[in-house]
């Protein structure tokens, strides 16, 4: 059986759905800076906000005035946790500012204390894909050493002010994401002349220096704060028993594994160090680098889970590729996909549960799982997503499995978007992920109304038996 006090909730991003982008003295973002997109039009990142086009976030689904009506509605699902994040431009405008803005702060505040009314635990991400747009243009972001000392500044303010009000941190939202694209995490847009790989590692780099400062300080502040690290687990089986493919599959995860070796671990592995020498890559460091890191372990993983991916070692060149989060990949035939493209793998989750436990020992938080899906409102104002119970069902099924019979410590599920918001990699509104619909479409028309789907209830009845019941 899951621990009686298992982790039941859902998870959002600030960018994604609090909106009121330049109120009560926010600054501005890289992800305001993110134009709309679709599942066939990339999202634009723009330098600051252009006249004319059209940037979803700054509304998203307006949490920022209706927190307290989607709290109540948490509260009635039973939610144990709720995972947001602290937009950082809403507690530091630029960034790099002498004060804190007060009226960001009291925002959480209020937030926090909602949540605290019915007993649901604040699982809070420091900084979830994005960065105060003013230290990308001052500094050039978190490839400046400089942007280290900014972050643990705003962490220790959040610390400070929060530390009887929330128990588990995670610092960086799927840090290993550096490998795919700068822009997201930094804000930052690699030229042609650049060396991409240099700016990913180096900004890493920052990054981790960044997050074990904030870990040492928070178990100062209040040595019962858990921080954790927050990793996009991007499960790859080899394409056939070839061992070249298998060789690729080792490689390929080598690459995600360099970001959560470090973090646990507090240093980086031979492995990583070999990876950088052969690569050419000299990393900007200073003496005491080595022991910030060590002295700055984290406490646990939390980890987004949604599809398996396929390593080959074929050339991919007019192959029908598959989707997946931040990825593509060669299809696996033995796997249906959602209408985004996504393979649905309920068991990769319980390989992904095992291989983290196996290699770290610390526990784990499945703190991202969940079904994008173009839900249907029908005549009679339901939404029948049956779809959604039954891909949830079967990974908490696979969830169960790595527990019960292989031992894994599992704090919690956190389904990404409890309630419907803008899609982070298309910047669509139709992208649902939600057991709770927000009356909205991707132009940004509708009353912004909240209604139930069928999954509302029986997630409130998974919840409520402890997922015995599914």
């Amino acid at each position: 059986m899951l621990r009686k006090d298992f982790l039941w909730g859902g998870a959002v991003a600030a960018n994604q759905c609090e909106g009121a982008y330049l109120e009560d003295g926010k600054g501005l973002s890289t992800a305001d800076c993110m134009t709309a997109g679709s599942r066939y039009v990339a999202r634009e990142y723009t330098d600051g906000v252009v006249e004319g086009k059209y940037y979803p976030n700054h509304v998203g689904i307006d949490f920022y005035h209706r927190y307290k009506e989607d709290v109540k509605l948490f509260a009635e699902m039973g939610f144990k946790c709720f995972r947001t994040s602290i937009a950082w431009s809403r507690i530091f405008p630029n960034g790099d500012d002498e004060q804190p803005n007060e009226k960001g702060l009291q925002f959480y505040d209020d937030l926090f204390d909602e949540l605290l009314k019915y007993g649901i635990e604040p699982v809070v991400t420091l900084s979830h894909y994005e960065t105060p747009y003013a230290l990308v243009k001052r500094y050039n972001s978190w490839l400046s050493r400089k942007t280290v000392g900014f972050f643990a500044k705003f962490a220790e303010t959040c610390f400070e002010r929060y530390k009887n009000k929330v128990k588990y941190w995670l610092t960086f939202n799927e840090i290993n994401s550096l490998v795919f694209d700068t822009k997201m995490s930094t804000g930052i847009m690699t030229k042609e002349e650049d060396n991409k790989l240099f700016v990913s590692l180096q900004c890493a780099h920052h990054q981790f220096l960044a997050s074990a400062l904030a870990v040492k300080r928070a178990h100062e502040i209040n040595p019962d704060m858990k921080v954790g690290m927050m990793m996009l687990y991007p499960i790859f089986y080899g394409e056939t028993c070839r061992p070249e493919d298998q060789l690729e599959t080792m490689l390929t995860m080598d690459n995600h594994y360099y970001f959560s070796d470090v973090q646990v671990r507090g240093a980086y592995s031979e492995k990583a160090r070999r990876y950088l020498a052969n690569n050419g890559i000299k990393l900007e460091t200073l003496p005491e680098d080595d022991m910030i890191l060590s002295e700055g372990k984290v406490d646990y993983i939390g980890f987004s889970y949604y599809n398996s991916n396929v390593a080959t070692s074929s050339n991919t060149d007019g192959r029908q590729l598959m989707g997946g989060n931040m990825m593509n990949s060669v299809k696996n035939p033995y796997l249906i996909e959602s209408d985004w493209g996504w393979a649905v793998d309920p068991i990769g989750l319980r390989l992904s549960l095992n291989n983290l436990y196996d290699r770290y020992q610390i526990p784990l938080f499945i703190v991202e799982n969940g079904l994008g899906q173009n839900d249907t409102v029908l005549p009679d104002g339901t939404i029948d997503d049956e779809y959604r119970i039954d891909y949830l069902r079967k990974h908490i099924e696979a969830l169960k499995d790595a527990v019960e019979i292989d031992g894994v410590d599992l704090m919690g599920y956190t389904p990404w978007g409890p309630i419907d918001l803008i899609s982070l990699g298309t910047g669509e509104m139709i992208k649902r992920y939600g057991f709770i619909y927000v009356d909205r479409d991707s132009m940004g028309n509708g009353t912004l109304n909240r209604s139930r789907k069928k999954s509302f209830d029986w997630y409130k009845h998974v919840i409520e038996t402890n997922g015995e019941e599914l």
